[in-house]
């Protein structure tokens, strides 16, 4: 873990700004970060492995958390269009996207856009409407998903108004396996994951509301439509209930390009541990 090398923002076309930050060589091949539920972004991964790699990898906050003005009838379409005037802006070459957790979603609408060139979902939130996942759900979970569907204001209204920081990490390590909770708390790391957590709630919880409402809505595309290399990652000591109840293995057979890597000894941390060999991957099929 370090600091960003750079923080920045951009402003779009409609006025609002993005905010983003920046690790590794400027002239590396960019990779756009997207990450986990209600993190700003200074929480970035493989602060070595960005360097060793050439990786220019940049995260961005979503709309309405961190940095990034809010945008409150936001979808994962209107996402996808932000992203490319993002890197048109920064006169981006090609790029590849990683999307953890909460931001799986997002990284796979753009994936379906045809805006990357290559993709990696890391312990991410899959489609939890697909009927597969009926009988794998958990309960709580599952009256989420029901609730948001009926009545997707309402439910994004109460999560605006009771979401914080605090909660989240309660939320966070509350689900997770002995082995990431090694991870999570570990006092560097978590005193980085916190610092991000708040920059996440800054503007306040509106913006996670509606990250949630859109990760738990039906997905505005179809993941079959995918042309675009993915690989899925999962740790088999992945315990968290919101992540995919099959740890990806129905989604890789609905993205057609899609490579699954399920490493047993691994949690829903991965990322931080493993980053490594999900940038060699990535940056494998990029071309």
């Amino acid at each position: 873990m370090r600091e960003p090398e750079h923080l920045g923002t951009t402003r779009l076309l409609d006025g609002r700004v993005l905010g983003w930050a920046q690790w590794g060589p400027r002239d590396g091949v960019p990779v756009l970060f997207f990450s986990g539920a209600a993190m700003g972004r200074s929480l970035g991964f493989g602060a070595d492995a960005v360097d060793r790699h050439g990786v220019r990898l940049i995260a961005v906050d979503r709309p309405g958390l961190g940095a990034s003005d809010p945008a409150p009838d936001r979808t994962l379409t209107s996402w996808t269009a932000d992203v490319r005037e993002l890197a048109s802006a920064l006169e981006l070459p090609p790029f590849a996207i990683v999307g953890l957790s909460h931001g799986a979603p997002f990284a796979l609408a753009c994936a379906a856009a045809g805006i990357a060139n290559a993709v990696a979902v890391v312990s991410g939130t899959d489609d939890l409407h697909n009927p597969a996942f009926t009988d794998l759900l958990d309960a709580h979970v599952a009256k989420m998903i029901q609730a948001a569907a009926n009545d997707p204001a309402g439910f994004e209204e109460s999560f605006a108004a009771t979401a914080g920081a605090d909660m989240m990490w309660r939320l966070t390590t509350g689900m997770s396996s002995d082995v990431d909770l090694a991870v999570y708390t570990a006092p560097a790391f978590a005193a980085v994951y916190r610092q991000a957590l708040d920059e996440g709630f800054a503007q306040g919880a509106a913006g996670y509301a509606r990250d949630l409402v859109l990760a738990f809505g039906r997905w505005p595309f179809d993941p079959a439509g995918i042309k675009v290399p993915v690989d899925l990652w999962y740790g088999g000591q992945d315990t968290s209930t919101v992540h995919s109840p099959d740890l990806g293995a129905t989604l890789a057979l609905r993205i057609p390009t899609a490579r699954r890597h399920l490493l047993p000894d691994a949690g829903g941390s991965l990322l931080w541990t493993h980053a490594d060999e999900i940038l060699e991957s990535l940056l494998a099929r990029t071309g």
